[in-house]
Parts: C-alpha cells; sequence; structure tokens
C-alpha cells in the first residue's frame, strides 16, 4: 500500500490501564491513619490490564472495516484513541484526514447549548468552517428530524433525538475519516435502516469508514473488510465473510466452554438462571425454558422478553413474558422464577443467540449474547436433498402440497 492511499495507519499500538485494588486492613480507625501515615502505599494492589497491545493495521482511503469482536476484546478502546479522545501508552497512529465520530449518545455535545448550537460546535470541532457547515444545515436536520426542538437546549432532548441529531452531525459533516460505534442501537429499527442507508452513501462516496457492531448482518451489508479483535489485539484482517465467519466460530466455542453463567446485571439485579431443555432441539418439537432473576431489595418487573437472534445477529423471535397482572414483584430472598413452554420451535438447524429485554427496577434494555439456543434439522424427505440452511431463511416450515 503506497503512503498516498493510506487514510489510517496503526504500528504497534498499546493501550495499558492502571486498576488499584485496596486491601482490607483490620484495626481501629485510628491505626489505620497511622499506618497509612506511616506508608500511603501500604496496602495498595496495582494490576495493569492492558485494552490493546501491539496492534497494527493499514486502512486504504474509501475502505468501509468493520470491527468486530467479543466484549472487551478492544474494539471501543481503539476507536477512541483513533478519534483522540484518550492517548495510546505506546505506539504510534497516522489519520490523514478529519475524522467524524459517533461513539457514545451526545458526544461532543454540550447540555447547555441547544440543538442549532450544538450543530455548530461538533462542525467546529471537525474543524469544518461556518460556511461549510451552513451549506449542511438543513440536510443535518432534516434526517434527524428534530426541527422542532432545534432551539431547545438538548439537555432535555431524549436519548433517541441525541443520537439522531449526532449521528447527522457526524454523517453529513463530511469528514474523510468516519467512525461509528454501536450507538446505532439506541434507535429504533426504521432509524437504524436510514442511519445504515447514510452510511452506505458515505461509503461510495469516497470516504472511508470504520463501523463497530455486533449485527454481523449490518457488518456483512456495509463492510467490504473486517478488523477482528480479540483479547487487544487483531486476530485477523480481511475480506469481511471469512472474518465473520472465524468471529462466529470464536463466539461459539466461547460458548460452549463456558456455558450460562449468572450475571450481575445493576448492582441490585442479577439474572440467575437462563435455560432451554432440550437443548439442541429438534426444528418443529416443542422446548421448556427456565428464567430466574433475584434482586437485594423490592423490585417489580413490568417487561420481561426473551429475544432470540441469528448469528449475524438479525431477531428471529421473541418470547414475551409480560403477565397480565401487569408487573411482577420479587424481593431480597424471594427470585423471581419463570417457567414455560414453546409449543413449536419451526426454526431452520444451526445455533441461535440468546439474549433478554428487561424493564424491571433500576434496569431498562436489552441484555444480549446470554446464552446459546441450537436447533438441529428435520428429517430430510427421501430422495430429495434438502437445501442448505443458508438458502432456506430462518424458519422450517411444516407443509404439504399436490399436484393437481
Amino acid at each position: 500500500m503506497s503512503p498516498s492511499s493510506r487514510a489510517i495507519s496503526c504500528k504497534g499500538l498499546s493501550k495499558v490501564y492502571t486498576i488499584s485494588h485496596q486491601s482490607a486492613q483490620r484495626g481501629t480507625l485510628g491505626q489505620a491513619l497511622v499506618d497509612w501515615l506511616k506508608n500511603p502505599l501500604r496496602g495498595k494492589n496495582n494490576e495493569s490490564f492492558w485494552a490493546l497491545r501491539d496492534v497494527e493495521f493499514d486502512i486504504e482511503i474509501g475502505q468501509v472495516v468493520g470491527i468486530i469482536g467479543r466484549n472487551g476484546a478492544g474494539k471501543s478502546t481503539l476507536l477512541k484513541i483513533l478519534s483522540r479522545i484518550t492517548l495510546p501508552t505506546a505506539g504510534q497512529i497516522e489519520l490523514f484526514g478529519r475524522v467524524g465520530s459517533l461513539l457514545e449518545v451526545g458526544t461532543g455535545f454540550h447540555p447547555e447549548l441547544t440543538g442549532r448550537e450544538n450543530i455548530y460546535l461538533n462542525g467546529s470541532i471537525l474543524g469544518m468552517r461556518r460556511k461549510e457547515i451552513n451549506r449542511q444545515f438543513d440536510a443535518i436536520v432534516d434526517f434527524s428530524g428534530v426541527e422542532k426542538f432545534l432551539d431547545t437546549p438538548v439537555k432535555r432532548y431524549s436519548s433517541g433525538m441525541y443520537v439522531r441529531l449526532a449521528f447527522a452531525v457526524a454523517a453529513h459533516l463530511n469528514p474523510e475519516i468516519l467512525v461509528v460505534d454501536e450507538v446505532l442501537a439506541v434507535g429504533d429499527a426504521q432509524f437504524q435502516a436510514k442511519c445504515l442507508g447514510k452510511m452506505k452513501d458515505v461509503a461510495t462516496s469516497g470516504r472511508t469508514v470504520l463501523f463497530v457492531s455486533h449485527n454481523m448482518a449490518a457488518i456483512q451489508s456495509l463492510c467490504g473488510k473486517a478488523l477482528r479483535m480479540q483479547a487487544g489485539k487483531v486476530a485477523g484482517f480481511g475480506d469481511v465473510n471469512p472474518q465473520i465467519e472465524s468471529y462466529l466460530q470464536d463466539i461459539n466455542r466461547h460458548k460452549n466452554e463456558t456455558g450460562f453463567k449468572p450475571r450481575q446485571l445493576t448492582p441490585t439485579l442479577s439474572l440467575d438462571l437462563l435455560s432451554f431443555s432440550p437443548n439442541p432441539v429438534a426444528s418443529g418439537e416443542s422446548l421448556t425454558f427456565n428464567l430466574e432473576l433475584s434482586s437485594s431489595g423490592p423490585t417489580q418487573a413490568t417487561e420481561i422478553a426473551i429475544l432470540i437472534f441469528s448469528q449475524l445477529g438479525t431477531r428471529v423471535a421473541i418470547i414475551d413474558l409480560r403477565s397480565n397482572r401487569h408487573e411482577y414483584r420479587f424481593d431480597a430472598g424471594r427470585p423471581l422464577k419463570l417457567r414455560g413452554k414453546v409449543c413449536s420451535l419451526p426454526f431452520v438447524e444451526g445455533d441461535y443467540a440468546v439474549g433478554l429485554y428487561l424493564n424491571c427496577g433500576d434496569m431498562r434494555g436489552d441484555v444480549l449474547d446470554l446464552t446459546t439456543l441450537s436447533v438441529t434439522g428435520r428429517l430430510p424427505v427421501p430422495e430429495i436433498p434438502p437445501y442448505s440452511p443458508n438458502d432456506r431463511g430462518f424458519m422450517d416450515l411444516s407443509y404439504e402440497f399436490d399436484l393437481i
């Protein structure tokens, strides 16, 4: 790759964080104070955590690259360094052009300023002149759909309004490099589709796009290349389909090794069990499920749904567990336990990712990649080889037909 064709170049990029652990000390408060005065560092155990280590890659001008990897792989840290929000511990990075980034809802917005003022503020941060912002202003407002609230301080915006305006600014102010994190998940399905369409327009205009997402279908649709991260290192970089395949194999291997583990969702709420039986289940057969939540204090759940996704991240079904009693109540020492039955699961064979949607106490939103539901195929019709699972979509319908 010639230097003139590069948009981004990373060499030996590393980022380390220091985590301090305070060891427990016995004795009176006075004794602890005396000990501290004698040795302020006593009792502290510092641990180094490498979020990135020796990351190297080059991205050409006009490439659309998906960054994929499990949670904790280093994706967000990499984007923060690329966006100059944080500095690397070691290594160097070269950026050939202005960078527009959308990493968190409202990043770069001043809460006391209006939507109109924040458009100009963000444009200035990106290095745009006022005349350039003026040319795109109407398109930004139209795309975001916040025209009625343009002169309202953004601190009064909902999270959806925030992300619509933030994306519109980043996408319309013509940075040579556009960096987008998973924040598109905040918007509704219609807005997500609109954003992906805009990103395709940006990509075809010759600008460089880096896109982080757990939705492999979106990565596959938008990106020509994928950078696969694992434990802070580059595990692979190349054509998108082979990298997605390797990523999914790693996800399945990890789930098979670890199985379901209880998860602390919030300081007060934990998920203790989410299981299916049988698992694997034959396509079209019934199965039971168990869900257990516990809380450290009085809690009510108004919405609970089990979410089922394809391996590419497309939601294929939900199990709606709302009750006609309107809410579930549970307390410390008295967990919420739900058991149910899916009468028929007509899925094409394969592995499906399972998550939850919860509106429960101080938790409202999706919790993804909790476990895997495996489906095996039905017996094929004799002498007729079945189509491959990729050719058959998601549903394995039961049907009959006759020649008339």
